[in-house]
C-alpha cells in the first residue's frame, strides 16, 4: 500500500491510518453522487450542507485505505459516527478529505529526493560576475 495522502490519526479508541487513493475516491464519489471537490466544499461551507453519508462514507472509506479491513472499518464508523453525534465525525471526515486532495507524505516519504533540484546558492549581488581577463 502506498501511504501517499495516508494520515495516521487517534481515533475510536486507537491508531488508525486513514488514505483516499484513487479507488476510494472513484467509490466515494460513486456513493455520495458528487465529486470530492464539491464534497469538501459541502463540508467546509459557511453553513454545511453536507449529510451525514458524506461523513461516514469519508471515513469508511479513508479507513479501508488506510489498510483496515472493510468489515471492520464498516463495523468502527457504525459504532462511532453513525451511532453518535454527527459533530463528532464532523472535522475527521474534514481532515481525511483534505489530505487526499493535498496528497499529504507520511513522514516515511520525507527523506525521498524532491522533485526538483536547489537553487544554487547566490552571493546576494544582483549584478553579473566579473569576466576580468588576464592584461
Amino acid at each position: 500500500m502506498s501511504r501517499h495522502a495516508a494520515i495516521d490519526l487517534e481515533w475510536a479508541g486507537g491508531s488508525h491510518t486513514f488514505r483516499l487513493g484513487l479507488a476510494e475516491i472513484e467509490e466515494l464519489e460513486a456513493s455520495v453522487d458528487m465529486s470530492v471537490f464539491l464534497l469538501y466544499a459541502a463540508m467546509n461551507a459557511q453553513v454545511p450542507f453536507a449529510r451525514l453519508k458524506h461523513y461516514s462514507e469519508t471515513i469508511r472509506l479513508g479507513l479501508t485505505g488506510g489498510g483496515m479491513k472493510p468489515i471492520e472499518a464498516r463495523l468502527l464508523v457504525k459504532r462511532y459516527v453513525d451511532e453518535r453525534p454527527l459533530a463528532e465525525s464532523v472535522a475527521l471526515g474534514e481532515v481525511i478529505l483534505r489530505a487526499a486532495l493535498e496528497r499529504v507524505h507520511a513522514p516515511s516519504l520525507e527523506g525521498d529526493a524532491p522533485g526538483e533540484r536547489q537553487a544554487p546558492k547566490s552571493n546576494g549581488s544582483t549584478s553579473a560576475q566579473s569576466t576580468a581577463t588576464p592584461s
